[in-house]
């Protein structure tokens, strides 16, 4: 197949364009940049432009059967400082981009949700996909917004959207500026002897999932099943158990700095994964100790900064 993949020179998207050219599929990249950690890739097609450049995002849909959107301008910690720059950056555009697939008949696109923020402070655990919807900061409320257009032009103009809510994702080539993402962030900090940062007394609980679990069933996406379903490992760790796996692989004892909890960090998230690995036949491989090993492997290698 002929795929668009939205952000694919980013951290999530590198790892997707891998799986699916490992498939044989032809891959279209469109980000605003180049990846930061290797050379461009023999046998992709490279479109570098701004999300925003609505006539590049059009030439970019030519010939194009599903597209994987995986572009954020922002992160969950940060998103409620500025919520019009939110609607602004990735809802507006992303409204667009499914007008412009309407006008080019490209039907089926893959779009990565959040698992950690749309769903709120959870009233139960694991969560399930048809747990109530209420958000607490703007990432998730523009997350969930764009469910919905999803939802409505599949409606009115036939779009074939499949949603992954995802959890954590971690692993190689996730870029580190300290604001998100704890494994890669905690590795980081290692491998430069700086002290971690955690905030609150560590005790705040989320699902873990290395990006290759999470590119796997990425290229199974390719195959036309629509419909919302949670991506995540289906089992939680606490930051301090995060912690004490990052020391295990790195032979380490890292120096702690706690700070005042966060009024936006809930305090248990753990997604309900059991539909997802039905109808995927799909199971995360990689357990966190064992993704933490490899991530340290790849963060020593490229000496990430």
């Amino acid at each position: 197949m002929r795929i668009l993949v939205l952000g694919g020179n980013g951290f999530i998207g590198s790892h997707v364009v891998d799986a699916l050219l490992g498939a044989g599929h032809k891959v279209r990249v469109f980000d605003r940049g180049p990846e930061k950690f290797r050379a461009p890739l023999q046998n992709v097609d490279y479109r570098i432009a701004s999300f925003t450049d609505f006539p590049a995002l059009a030439e970019a849909l030519e010939e194009i059967d599903v597209v994987f959107h995986f572009i954020s301008t922002t992160v969950p910690s940060t998103s409620n400082l500025d919520p019009i720059g939110d609607i602004e950056g990735n809802l507006i555009t992303t409204v667009k981009l499914l007008q412009l697939m309407v006008q080019k008949d490209v039907r089926r696109i893959v779009y990565l949700s959040s698992g950690g923020t749309v769903y709120g402070i959870p009233k139960q655990v694991p969560i399930p996909v048809t747990h109530p919807l209420i958000p607490i900061c703007s990432y998730g409320v523009v997350k969930l917004a764009i469910e919905n257009y999803l939802l409505m032009f599949k409606s009115l103009h036939g779009i074939e959207p499949l949603i992954f809510r995802v959890s954590n994702p971690y692993g190689e080539r996730q870029g580190h500026q300290g604001i998100q993402g704890a494994v890669g962030t905690f590795l980081q900090r290692a491998l430069h002897g700086e002290p971690v940062v955690i905030w609150g007394d560590g005790s705040v609980v989320r699902d873990f999932i290395y990006v290759g679990d999470l590119a796997n069933i990425c290229l199974q996406a390719v195959n036309g099943i629509s419909g919302i379903y949670n991506v995540g490992s289906g089992s939680g760790a606490s930051i301090k158990q995060v912690l004490e796996c990052v020391e295990i692989a790195t032979g380490m004892e890292l120096q702690v700095e706690y700070k005042t909890s966060r009024n936006f960090d809930i305090p248990q998230v753990v997604l309900d994964v059991s539909d997802t690995k039905n109808h995927f036949q799909w199971n995360p491989d990689v357990d966190l100790l064992q993704g933490i090993k490899r991530t340290w492997s790849w963060v020593k290698d490229n000496n990430v900064k």
